[in-house]
């Protein structure tokens, strides 16, 4: 059984998300896009290919003109320009041309590599999402934000660029392992602070269903989630206003990603960032200190850190200044109001990221050893 969900641009049908729990409706879904007259080629990682990169050829090849898969490392550290450089001369030595379809296969990584391929390829050719991770499927492969590192710095290359189709197979989420899965709750929860109280309240009760990655549960909570999300990018689709909400834990998230080199994953980094901004909501009043606590202790549950070692906060503090969302040397923060309604605040000031970042920062006490 698969529902759908409609996502607008300029208030007109863009693209639809389809909700399912198998790869059983691709072939139609292609063929809506007159796939029988396109070459179509499944753009992945190594990872991902071995899971279900021939599963997934072997299903579409009869409904397409021809059909190639191309697979590259697997790694945050891959989401560059080079690898974008290598999709393009692949394509050129397969003769695809301007009518011809893209898929991305895979996590966040292959979305927003495949979706600034798609978008730059002989001026646009197009491109569907298969979100394989759970944070893709709840967040980065909707909405049309493509786009690569450049030198360590997160989505500094990019462009909005939207898909045809965005195809759901929640039944893949049991292949992640624990830290991919519980990464990607980390934008789960984030829509539920900024958005929904409801939502939030609900992720809370169905706890043991998720850590059970129970197929209905999972359903029901990507729905959900990527309802929120529809919301805020069919109001702002190029971020120019309430968009920015979804950045919420991602100014000090993406610095902490950059200075720990990677080695954390994304949802980790901005669990940590949720934290940090959560913190700094309370210092502003907005929380009450039970509300702080509540929010930040909610993420230990879901195998999500609420403080890291080893970093230094004046280095995040000039990290947050480089990051892509900073407009003249000014950071536009979100916090929090209350749980489920945030602000974008152009007024916190280095000291509060500063102490934000002490609070996260774990030291250990040096009597814990007696």
């Amino acid at each position: 059984m698969s529902e759908r969900m409609t996502i607008n641009y300029d208030k007109k049908p863009c693209y639809d998300i389809l909700f399912t729990a198998s790869f059983e409706d691709l072939p139609e879904e292609l063929l809506k896009l007159d796939s029988k007259d396109r070459k179509v080629c499944i753009i992945t990682d190594s990872h991902v290919e071995s899971l279900y990169g021939t599963e997934l050829l072997d299903r579409i090849t009869p409904f397409c003109l021809k059909a190639v898969m191309y697979a590259f490392p697997a790694g945050e550290e891959n989401k560059t320009l080079d690898t974008v450089r290598d999709i393009y001369r692949f394509l050129i030595e397969e003769k695809f041309n301007r009518k011809d379809l893209l898929i991305a296969l895979g996590g966040g990584v292959t979305g927003d590599i495949t979706g600034y391929a798609a978008a730059t390829y002989l001026r646009g050719v197009d491109f569907i999402q298969i979100p394989t991770t759970l944070l893709a499927q709840c967040d980065s492969s909707i909405g049309g934000k493509t786009g690569v590192d450049f030198e360590g710095y997160k989505n500094m290359v990019g462009a909005f660029y939207m898909p045809k189709l965005v195809y759901m197979n929640v039944s893949v989420l049991g292949t992640l392992d624990d830290r991919q899965f519980y990464g990607g709750f980390a934008e789960v929860m984030k829509h539920g602070l900024i958005k929904d109280s409801n939502f939030y309240e609900w992720l809370l009760d169905k706890m043991y269903e998720i850590h059970e990655r129970n197929p209905e549960t999972m359903l029901e909570m990507v729905q959900k989630s990527c309802l929120i999300k529809k919301l805020v990018v069919e109001k702002d689709p190029t971020e120019k206003g309430d968009r920015a909400l979804l950045n919420f834990g991602h100014t000090i998230g993406h610095a902490i990603e950059k200075a720990k080199n990677f080695n954390m994953t994304h949802g980790e980094c901005v669990a940590l960032g949720c934290v940090a901004a959560a913190y700094i909501s309370w210092k502003h009043e907005w929380l009450s200190m039970e509300e702080y606590y509540e929010i930040r202790d909610m993420f230990v549950p879901f195998n999500l850190p609420i403080t890291i070692e080893d970093i230094d906060p004046a280095e995040i503090l000039t990290l947050t200044k480089s990051d892509k969302k900073a407009e003249n040397g000014s950071i536009k923060f979100v916090l929090l109001k209350k749980v489920g309604k945030a602000v974008i605040d152009r007024n916190v000031t280095d000291d509060d990221i500063l102490n934000a970042v002490k609070e996260i920062l774990y030291v250990e006490d040096e009597n814990s050893a007696e």
